[in-house]
């Protein structure tokens, strides 16, 4: 049975009319150098803020998949949930997911319970849809919920997800609410947990995402992978409060 799944942050995470919304993700990875000889990498991380706050940080990760398009056919998301409580992780049910920029087709996450409720509201994994559908031609995605779970429990459905033909995208933001030069402080110290491919020194109100980043960073070094630093950034650097700013992240596993 078919599912759609309605866009619900458009208008408020990022902009409603196409037009103007294609215009502004174009933008913003035009804005951003690749390495014409860079590979494409395993998985990335991604924030997933307003697209005015954090999209010039995702799109350091967009802007080279797009370099790559010809090779992205599925993408296995995965992202926190914010708004439904969630222990474990959560498919969702949804075989098609809606933008202002048309459909995307889900596939679902095999050995997962699908539940609707933690992905209705959710903007973790939406807010990444227009970059996707910008930079890429004719892919499928797996949405994922993650909510709390041991990170040898994440590993294994990743590796049940992610095959040689994937890519993986974990969603999350970084510290919350700190004034400026202590965030910046806090999300060095959890890039270097990152890089270091050290997935417990990840603590609580580090990432809003902390199961799903624990478990990426652990699957990527299981499989190998090494984390590079994009970029890191705030809200302050688009104009936020910088008494109270949230860290926005762009790594690559490779």
């Amino acid at each position: 049975m078919s599912h759609q799944r309605r866009a619900a942050v458009a208008g408020r995470f990022y902009l409603s009319d196409a037009d103007l919304l294609r215009a502004a993700v174009s933008s913003m990875l035009d804005a951003v150098e690749v390495n014409e000889d860079e590979p494409l990498a395993r998985a990335y991380v991604v924030p997933h803020a307003g697209h005015r706050f954090s999209g010039s940080v995702a799109a350091q990760v967009y802007a080279r998949l797009r370099r790559h398009r010809e090779k992205i056919h599925r993408i296995v998301l995965i992202g926190p949930s914010h708004f439904v409580r969630l222990t474990g992780m959560a498919a969702s049910p949804a075989t098609s997911w809606d933008t202002p920029l048309g459909t995307v087709a889900a596939e679902r996450a095999h050995g997962l319970q699908a539940h609707a409720q933690p992905h209705e509201r959710e903007h973790s994994l939406e807010v990444q849809l227009p970059f996707l559908q910008e930079c890429l031609d004719d892919f499928v995605i797996v949405p994922v919920a993650v909510g709390k779970t041991p990170t040898a429990g994440i590993v294994g459905v990743l590796d049940r997800l992610v095959d040689d033909s994937s890519l993986l995208l974990c969603s999350t933001d970084l510290s919350h609410f700190h004034e400026l030069e202590t965030a910046k402080q806090l999300d060095a110290a959890t890039a270097d947990a990152v890089l270091d491919g050290d997935s417990e020194r990840i603590g609580p109100g580090d990432a809003c995402g902390l199961f799903a980043l624990r478990g990426t960073v652990a699957w990527a070094k299981a499989h190998g992978a090494k984390a590079r630093l994009l970029r890191l950034g705030t809200s302050a650097d688009a104009g936020a409060d910088p008494s109270r700013v949230v860290g926005y992240p762009a790594f690559a596993f490779g």
